[in-house]
């Protein structure tokens, strides 16, 4: 209410208005108050500091204490800026919780032999083994380790890979400190700061209503083209895949495609004799209520067991197995079960089968909306001298043309190209040359302005060099800028894709210093660590810089969305 003084001033002032004035003035006085004025009548005026906090949650994973202690360090730098934070101990965390988050960071440590803390070990097997629905979640992980350890900061990598298989966005990358962590977690405290206020200020300026994902789109596609790239004299096994569908794709350079591969027939057929299980026998499992041959065939993940699904078997059966990673097989044939009842309680344990992602490696522009490509290595690896495998690499390797397949499209948000009149530096030995070969496709049938520099490697020209048509074709009209190659078994001394980034050291930083974007993709280990020592060195060298301005430089760029990887 107003005191009588001001009310009289008020009737002073306003007594000589005109309607229209009276309006005015009426909206004039709403505005102050935070209500907005619509043809005379008030309504309250949506203030979006108010009804849309920045709200996140900084969790932390703990053995020792440091994380918790710089986690709650870090929470009131952060309140302190006006964004709510929520502390959240992994321990007590629910992993169903993530898909309601909106932002969510992570502090945590890595133990032994590269193994999560242990009261944050049931979160971290959780989202391993579980498929989540997190596309709404925006993340960054902070990782505490030692680097005098082989396995340094593994469990921030694992958690920060797997968030992004489960279609979380990573907003900051991945942030590794050492035993003196201090003055860079205050800087990642900084860069959370940053990126959250520029996310909001994104979505409350955007007019696009955001739908809710309901899952993933499912596609139906038919093999059109399936062959092997590698010479028959190479001992690998490269296949380029074409796969054509009737519906029309929707996806992006840089996206990967997602496959969940089925089961060996010939094991499945075998642990059901060893068994004596009925296989149209009914079970209900947490996702699926199916026969167990579908379950083994198609659902369930029988081919390499986490230690803590062979601890399960072991409770169940009563055998002491030690920790250790076997196929269901293998456990059957050295630890059986007593009967078909026994093994019945052990189907439900088993986790779901984990789908597979490969980078996309067509393009829209270029290949039309009905045909899209991928590039898979056959893995193959020696479990107690015996050969195996990789279960979804050996399943695509043995699809004929004409056969069908189901897939779905994980979009990448953070492997995007650049503005076309930018240019780019793509790393990307073995198959990390699939997602360069969908860029330059789509640069060159959108006709983009900026250079194109590919340095790819491998372990032989004439056995090993894939696309190397396409690619020097690239190279004659003028889509590829450059090309290095570097193929480590045809010199007495191995060359790698590192060793001819040193030999371009100033036109690399040239390119850099330019605006150029970098992409590495490929293996973690040892290439991509490899790559990033080596881009360190030039920054330094050619730049004239420290390695801690260096390694400012290069996470400068990696914020900027300037330093990319997709590493496996």
């Amino acid at each position: 209410m107003l005191s009588e003084t001001k009310l009289n001033a008020l009737k002073e002032i306003s007594g000589g208005f005109s309607r229209d004035e009276a309006v005015w003035a009426s909206g004039f006085l709403a505005g102050l108050a935070g209500f907005s004025s619509s043809a005379g009548s008030f309504s309250p005026e949506v203030n979006s500091e108010t009804t849309s906090p920045k709200k996140i949650t900084l969790a932390y994973g703990t053995e020792t204490g440091n994380s918790k202690k710089l986690a709650v360090e870090l929470a009131g730098i952060i309140k302190k800026k006006g964004v709510q934070v929520k502390l959240a101990d992994l321990s007590q965390y629910k992993p169903k919780d993530l898909a309601k988050e909106d932002f969510f960071f992570l502090i945590i440590s890595t133990q032994g032999e590269g193994d999560p803390p242990i009261l944050a070990k049931k979160f971290y097997d959780h989202i391993h083994e579980n498929d989540l629905n997190i596309s709404n979640l925006k993340f960054g992980v902070l990782a505490l380790g030692d680097s005098s350890y082989p396995l340094f900061c593994k469990t921030g990598e694992d958690i920060d890979f797997r968030f992004e298989v489960l279609g979380a966005q990573r907003i900051l990358p991945l942030k590794k400190c050492d035993i003196d962590y201090e003055k860079e977690a205050h800087t990642w405290a900084e860069h959370i700061l940053d990126v959250v206020n520029k996310t909001k200020e994104s979505s409350q300026n955007s007019t696009v209503a955001t739908k809710i994902s309901t899952g993933r789109k499912k596609y139906q596609g038919k093999i059109s083209t399936i062959i092997n790239l590698n010479d028959i004299d190479s001992d690998k096994e490269t296949y380029h895949i074409e796969i054509e569908t009737e519906e029309p794709l929707v996806y992006n350079p840089g996206d990967a495609l997602g496959v969940i591969a089925f089961n060996s027939k010939n094991d499945v057929e075998e642990i059901i004799s060893l068994t004596g299980i009925d296989p149209e026998k009914q079970i209900k499992t947490t996702k699926i209520t199916a026969s167990v041959q579908d379950l083994l065939y198609k659902h369930l993940n029988i081919s390499y067991l986490l230690k803590t699904t062979v601890a399960q078997y072991a409770e169940i059966t009563g055998h002491p197995i030690p920790e250790v990673r076997l196929s269901l097989l293998e456990l059957l044939r050295i630890y059986p079960v007593k009967n078909a009842d026994e093994f019945e309680q052990i189907i439900p344990v088993l986790t779901g089968q984990s789908p597979r992602l490969y980078s996309v490696s067509s393009s829209l522009e270029a290949h039309g909306d009905t045909e899209i490509h991928i590039t898979v290595a056959k893995s193959e690896f020696f479990i107690h001298d015996k050969k195996q495998n990789g279960l979804c690499s050996g399943f695509l390797a043995e699809f004929k043309e004409g056969e069908t397949i189901e897939f779905y499209i994980q979009e990448a948000k953070h492997f995007r190209l650049p503005q076309p009149d930018k240019d780019i530096i793509m790393i990307g030995p073995g198959t990390g040359i699939a997602p360069f070969r969908s860029f330059l496709y789509e640069r060159d049938a959108v006709g983009a302005e900026g250079r194109n520099w590919l340095f790819f490697g491998d372990r032989t020209f004439v056995s090993d060099f894939l696309y190397q048509a396409e690619l020097q074709d690239f190279l004659k009209t003028g889509t590829l800028t450059h090309l290095d190659l570097a193929f480590s078994r045809d010199t007495a001394e191995k060359i790698y894709v590192q060793h001819k980034l040193e030999q371009k050291a100033q036109e690399v930083y040239h390119w850099l210093e330019s605006g150029a974007s970098l992409y590495v993709c490929g293996a973690r280990e040892p290439m991509s660590k490899d790559v990033e020592k080596t881009i360190l060195n030039i920054i330094q060298d050619k730049g004239k810089q420290s390695l801690e301005e260096a390694q400012n430089y290069l996470e400068e760029l990696e914020l900027s969305g300037r330093y990319v990887k997709d590493v496996y």
